[in-house]
Parts: C-alpha cells; structure tokens; sequence
C-alpha cells in the first residue's frame, strides 16, 4: 500500500519547543481492503538525521563519544550514552548529509573525515515520529582524537573513547552500547569489516 491508502481528517499543532508535535485525527486501510474507524496519534517531527562511525582501518579502532541523553532518564541505566557521532541537519542551512557529518565529527570528536562509506538510510521510531537517519562509517585518524570536546553552547560535554574494534562489539554483546543508531552501525561494520580494510587499507 501507499500514502493514498491513508486519510487524514484533522491535523493540530500539540507543541512547538525542543520538539514539534503534532495530533493526526486519520484513517488508513486495512489488507482486506476496509478502513480503520477514525483514530488519533501525535507524531513528532524531526529533522533528518546524519550519523558516523568513525573507524581507523590502520590501527584496527573505532572512536566513540559520551555524553548525557535526556531520554535515557528514568530507565535504569545511566543517562550518559556511549554513541557513534551524529547532528540534526538544521533547515536553515544548505548542508547536505555528507557536509553535515563532517562538521560535527570535528566538534564532538576532534576529528577530521577522510573518507565516507554510506551504510543504511532508515526511520528511527516510525510509531510516533517522522526521524530518519542517514547512516556512514567514515575514515578517521583515530591517534588524533582529543579526550574530550563538545560546543558549550550547545551545552555540550562530550567525553570521546577510542576502543578497538573488538571491545567495541563487546560492548554491544553486553548492552553496554544500548542505543540503536550505535548497535546498527557496529554490528554493520562486524559483518564487513573484511571488505571495509580490503577498502581502505
């Protein structure tokens, strides 16, 4: 089925902060080919995502950064994540995914990209918003990587990890690394790590 296959009757704004929430009052057809009754769900809306994880194929690391994570709170683990880097493409600038990535792997990681291998495009929580990520593994030198970094006025403390890439995917057999956008690309580059030093080496 399509987008055709969805109707909406009434849209209104719910929040406009942080994040933008919206009410939908719609309908979508069923697979025998009815309609669901008239239901309600807020979406929140997101701007595109660009996320990278950066690997340095010469000395068999990944860089990974640290840092506080509001929606962690409440959830019996620490709100500090152990995440790939990552930034919200701002609409008010003419950046493409790729030109977004690199100016936040210099100002969360200290780190210059080399080289960009494109890994997934995908939604995040499609149930309840409009996030989508475009995910890279990018070239890194990883024996430049400061030990910590972040812009302070975007209240940013990051702490940056270098782990090879071994402790790395232990760190997600364990749920140690417990966010998605950091298991996917992990477990990505475990399952082609093969053909990305074949690559870059």
């Amino acid at each position: 089925m399509t987008e055709e296959d969805t109707r909406i009757a009434n849209k209104t704004l719910v929040h406009d902060g942080f994040c933008h929430i919206e009410r939908f009052e719609m309908q979508h057809r069923l697979f025998n080919g009815e309609w669901t009754p008239l239901y309600t769900r807020e979406l929140m809306i997101k701007s595109r995502v660009a996320a990278a994880l950066p690997y340095d194929p010469k000395h068999n690391q990944v860089v990974l950064i640290e840092q506080f994570r509001v929606g962690a709170l409440g959830q019996n683990i620490t709100p500090w994540l152990i995440e790939v880097v990552a930034g919200i493409m701002d609409q008010t600038h003419a950046e493409t995914p790729e030109e977004l990535i690199k100016r936040e792997m210099f100002e969360e990681a200290g780190l210059d990209i080399e080289e960009l291998l494109p890994i997934y495009d995908y939604l995040v929580t499609p149930g309840c918003s409009t996030e989508k990520v475009k995910l890279f593994c990018a070239k890194v030198d990883s024996t430049k990587a400061p030990k910590f970094c972040g812009l302070k006025s975007e209240y940013e403390d990051v702490k940056v990890h270098v782990l090879s890439t071994q402790e790395a995917f232990a760190a997600v057999r364990s749920g140690q690394i417990n966010n998605a956008t950091t298991i996917v690309a992990l477990q990505w580059l475990e399952l082609n790590l093969e053909n990305v030093n074949r690559k870059w080496k």
